[in-house]
């Protein structure tokens, strides 16, 4: 029996992959149409479908948003009872139908044509009256659903919505979307939070920041380490950064049967120390500190201290 089960379960699959492979093999000018429709839209595009294909609808508004298309989904059955007025002249419609003739998607197009909205289809039958209402139609062919019943929406859905992540992608390509511009649409995603925070969102500052001046004996600046509870001290004059004194620094001191007594900080500390400037992206600075196995980096700015960050202000950030 287990062996039938996952039998049916490749021929599922492969029957969608044959599907998917159809529509790429099938793409043509009515796509490169289609992008050029919504690259020209000064509105919003809105997408629309009903069943299951209102759910490769919504997955495309989604795909589309996160990707520089500022999208939204319109449910069509509630379209028609006001929603409808959430629609604009300049703006552009995704119509999903793999029939191509569900009443609900086909009852907005009147509204939206009478707001100059221009329109494009993904259905499954070009000769339907949503592909011939449509200024761009885009046919999904398939020559079986992978149910074996041939009757559930399977390989026409999966290859409608690899269809709209294409649509999506093309769009995003000849926007020239960028890494930041995703960041932007992403924020609380940690993939969005790494490529938009910077050094100055995650460093500790002001009387958070452990910083001692040379002159300071090795007890007064390990007071100053213990309290600000970060694991180092950094050491610096009129704001000049000259110094770290770490807690591997003083474990390997002791280690070494140092006497301490009558010792400044700045016999201690390591000249020099690496810094990176505030404006640097947190994730550059993370990578830094891990090439170099470093525990701490401070910040500088023109020669004048700013901060500081370790590994665990990164976790506190989310960005680990």
């Amino acid at each position: 029996m287990n062996a039938r089960w996952i039998e049916t379960g490749r021929e599922v699959l492969a029957a969608e992959c044959a599907a998917v492979s159809a529509v790429r093999d099938g793409l043509g000018d009515s796509f490169a149409r289609a992008v050029a429709l919504f690259l020209e839209c000064r509105g919003k595009t809105v997408c629309t479908g009903v069943g299951k294909s209102g759910h490769i609808a919504r997955k495309a508004a989604a795909t589309l948003s996160s990707t520089g298309t500022p999208a939204f989904y319109m449910h069509p059955a509630e379209a028609g009872h006001g929603d409808a007025g959430a629609l604009s002249e300049g703006d552009a419609l995704l119509a999903l139908s793999h029939s191509g003739e569900s009443a609900e998607v086909l009852d907005i197009l009147p509204a939206a044509r009478r707001k100059n909205i221009r329109i494009a289809a993904v259905c499954g039958a070009e000769d339907s009256a949503l592909a011939r209402a449509a200024e761009v139609a885009l046919v999904v062919r398939v020559e079986r659903e992978a149910c074996p019943l041939n009757l559930a929406p399977t390989a026409s859905t999966t290859a409608a919505l690899a269809l709209t992540d294409a649509l999506a992608l093309a769009l995003c390509s000849a926007r020239g979307f960028s890494p930041d511009d995703f960041a932007m649409s992403h924020p609380s995603g940690m993939l969005g939070r790494r490529l938009l925070m910077r050094v100055s969102d995650v460093m500790r500052r002001g009387a958070d920041l452990p910083v001692s001046p040379p002159s300071a004996s090795f007890a007064e600046a390990l007071v100053e380490m213990t309290g600000k509870r970060m694991g180092m001290v950094l050491v610096a004059e009129d704001g000049e950064l000259r110094g770290i004194f770490t807690d591997g620094d003083l474990r390997r001191a002791v280690s070494a049967g140092a006497d301490f007594s009558g010792m400044k900080i700045s016999d201690l500390m390591t000249a020099a120390p690496r810094s990176v400037p505030p404006e640097m992206p947190a994730a550059e600075a993370l990578n830094l500190m891990r090439e170099n196995r470093l525990n701490h980096l401070a910040a500088v700015r023109d020669g004048r201290l700013e901060g500081a960050l370790s590994f665990h202000d990164f976790l506190a950030h989310r960005l680990i």
